[in-house]
């Protein structure tokens, strides 16, 4: 029988379970008096064994269970006896302060130790192996951490966990609670992981009124966002209001004028769209598409480097060099790229892109032209290398990213100094770095798309490559000829069958015969996740000698579900990389991070240089100093704990994560429960992730609906319509007349 309106308070013993999707925690509780240890079950985010709580909630009887404290809500507070400080103290929560100087601290202080580092810091150096450095930094943390507990407070009795109490400390000082207090909206735009709704739940709290115009504006910037993070460009304007008014229970009479006043303030754009009505896009993902549109029919209209090449002897030349007998696609391909100032180059595996780029670098490294290789990923950029013998660097890298000033140091008014820019994985270019490359680019240089446009689109707003082809603005080369080294591939030719809407070969090849693709059918879900954690930790690595984290990548289409990519990754880990003695593990944002675990960076943080897809191994955690390095194609990435929501783990991921990577083998879960995303796009993504080996698990029926399925989602976007509307006229209106600079880029006038 349940029993109301309870409190408790306690330490944390350790965490049982944690769902990662909802944060749901099942964790045992330390109560002084109780002979035996509580259960707690409720949404805990980040929540760490050590911390002393005090809980508020109602006691329930699970039939199977037992009695258990469901908790409402809770906060952080400061333990009272020697064990509850040598856990707090341990905890990592105070930089410079591990488990070993919390034990001698608790020794050498007893009960008083938390009144000695409040009150009395300098004695804190009796203790052995604190200095002056150590104490500076454990009084400056320390410090830190209770003005934290101030707003950590403030935000908790408003519904907010104290995971973000950081980081919103750090976004705003001193002012943390006076800034959410004058606009807790500002939130979700300015801290990453609070999104509109806990934002919105603080502003309710504080009394905002919901049908005020702050809350108005500020939810159509979210729905906004949130249909950008779709790959929307723009939105219909009537679609918005039906979002946002279902969304945020807003009437549509309150939500169009707000619409008006964010256009006003240049947060948003508004314009006509073809077939009628209007289209909102938020300001800078407007300005993108007009800009990619017009620099590209700027560098179009451009003059072309004056290098003379004579096509055909440049052919036979580099047939010579490289012993190879082109194919006439490929001809084409090339000849084009003498003699055009942009082109796209498009096709699937096996076609030869690869074969197409060394030959064009060949020709013109030996004419002096000036050649730089870009790709949107590090695994891709390393690829590109490998594949044509030339470095090539992420597009951030070649546009020089800046931390100190938010921005690109290479744009229209310092360009990049080259003749050709050459753009690998192009499929993977969202409208804002697209705009950013072109802007880059000198005019007078030659540019060189090339991807698969059958693949996914990118993962942010816009379809670029496919816009480009549909436009026919720019020259491109469609390859659909396999080659006979690939054809031998089953990899490949079930590529190209799935990519025709075929359904791809899965009879067993003749006994003594390698195959590079192979079909288990299962059709329970749990049981097809436990197939897919044999297969990775066992029977791949024996049968091929494959290393079982760097080697083999699980892709799944969602991330939800038994065999979706969150709950996967809990099951590879326990059998890739389990706990044990010696191996220090941190838990974020309901995940537990050990030492050696293979993770993925989910956003762009441009401070570190690392982006949204890029996968590292952990190599340290260090829970005195509260940091974890990650290994990140190579170089070395230093997180602070509280940083780490902006990783997983990647032992599987979703297919979408996987564009502009690359597996010596892939496993791939297909399943009638993945429904919403069974699409042939995506099906082809993941079978061309694989280079050695592909493994399918799943079900016929689901695998046919997959290929079956061409229809894929519309991204609202009018690059089509710019890059056409820019061919018709030449240039839009008189400012937009382009004249050429001693360097070759464009001053409007």
């Amino acid at each position: 029988m349940d029993r109301a309106d309870a409190t408790l308070q306690g330490t944390v013993e350790r965490i049982i379970y944690v769902n990662e999707e909802t944060q749901y925690v099942v964790a045992r509780l330390d109560v002084p008096g109780r002979p035996d240890l509580a259960t707690i079950v409720g949404n805990l985010p980040s929540l760490t064994p050590g911390e002393t709580l005090r809980l508020h909630g109602t006691w329930i009887h699970h039939k199977k269970y037992g009695d258990q404290f469901q908790v409402e809500r809770y906060e952080t507070v400061a333990p009272a006896t020697l064990v509850g400080i040598q856990r707090y103290l341990g905890s990592g929560l105070i930089k410079g302060i591990g488990p070993v100087f919390a034990k001698r601290l608790v020794d050498a202080f007893d009960l008083d130790t938390l009144r000695v580092i409040e009150e009395e810091p300098d004695r804190l150096r009796t203790v052995e192996g604190i200095g002056r450095v150590r104490l500076q930094r454990i009084t400056a943390t320390w410090a830190e951490q209770k003005d934290i507990r101030e707003v950590m407070l403030f935000l908790q009795g408003h519904g907010v966990s104290s995971a973000y109490a950081v980081k919103i400390f750090k976004a705003y000082g001193q002012t943390a609670i006076a800034a959410v207090q004058a606009n807790p909206y500002r939130l979700a735009r300015d801290i990453y992981g609070i999104g509109f709704k806990t934002a919105d739940r603080i502003a309710q709290n504080l009394g905002v009124p919901s049908h005020s115009p702050l809350r108005a504006q500020a939810g159509i910037i979210h729905v906004l966002h949130a249909l950008a993070d779709e790959g929307h460009v723009y939105v219909p304007e009537e679609e918005l209001l039906c979002d946002a008014e279902t969304e945020l229970e807003i009437p549509r009479d309150l939500l169009a004028p707000a619409i008006a006043e964010l256009a006003r303030e240049e947060q948003v754009v508004a314009e006509e769209v073809p077939g009628g009505g209007r289209g909102v896009y938020l300001k800078t993902l407007h300005v993108a598409e007009e800009q990619v549109a017009r620099r590209l029919a700027d560098l179009l209209r451009a003059p072309r480097l004056p290098v003379q090449v004579d096509a055909e002897k440049a052919l036979a030349w580099v047939e010579g060099v490289t012993r190879l007998h082109l194919a006439p696609q490929q001809r084409e391909a090339i000849r084009m790229a003498l003699t055009h100032k942009a082109l796209v180059i498009t096709g699937g595996p096996g076609t030869g892109k690869t074969t197409i780029l060394r030959c064009i670098i060949l020709i013109l490294e030996r004419k002096g032209v000036r050649i730089h290789l870009a790709s949107p990923t590090g695994r891709a950029a390393k690829r590109m290398t490998e594949a044509t013998g030339r470095e090539a660097m992420t597009i951030h890298r070649l546009l020089e990213w800046s931390p100190a000033s938010a921005g690109f140091q290479r744009n229209a008014q310092r360009p990049l100094e080259t003749d050709l820019v050459i753009v690998d994985e192009a499929s993977m270019i969202d409208i804002a770095l697209m705009n950013s490359l072109l802007r880059a680019v000198p005019l007078m240089a030659m540019l060189i798309l090339v991807g698969d446009a059958d693949q996914l689109p990118s993962v942010g707003p816009g379809t670029v490559l496919r816009d480009i082809l549909d436009s026919g603005r720019v020259p491109a080369v469609r390859l659909t000829e396999i080659f006979r080294q690939a054809e031998k591939s089953r990899i490949v030719q079930n590529a190209h069958r799935v990519n025709r809407g075929e359904f791809p070969d899965l009879s067993r090849p003749p006994r003594g015969e390698e195959c590079d693709f192979h079909f288990l059918s299962e059709e329970d879900p749990e049981r097809i996740q436990q197939l897919i954690v044999d297969l990775a930790s066992r029977r791949l690595p024996a049968r091929y000698g494959l290393d079982p984290v760097e080697d083999i990548q699980v892709l799944t289409p969602m991330h939800r579900g038994v065999i979706g990519a969150a709950q996967l990754n809990a099951a590879l880990q326990a059998a890739l990389n389990p706990a044990r003695s010696g191996r220090t593990e941190v838990m974020r944002g309901g995940r537990v991070f050990r030492e050696g675990d293979r993770v993925m960076q989910i956003r762009n943080n441009y401070d570190k240089g690392v982006y949204n897809g890029d996968i590292g191994r952990i190599a340290r955690i260090d829970l005195q100093e509260q940091e974890v390095d990650v290994r990140v194609d190579g170089r070395p990435v230093t997180y602070d704990v509280s940083e780490l929501d902006e990783l997983v783990l990647a032992y599987a991921a979703t297919v979408h994560k996987s564009q502009g990577s690359e597996y010596p083998a892939v496993i791939l879960p297909i399943h009638t429960t993945h429904y919403p995303m069974l699409q042939r796009n995506l099906v082809y993504t993941a079978v061309t992730r694989a280079r050695r080996l592909l493994v399918l698990v799943g079900t016929k029926k689901a695998l046919a609906m997959a290929v079956k399925n061409d229809a894929t989602q519309r991204r609202y976007s009018r690059l089509v319509d710019r890059l056409v509307g820019f061919d018709q006229r030449g240039q839009v209106t008189t400012r937009d007349q382009v004249t050429l600079d001693t360097t070759g880029n464009s001053a409007i006038r």
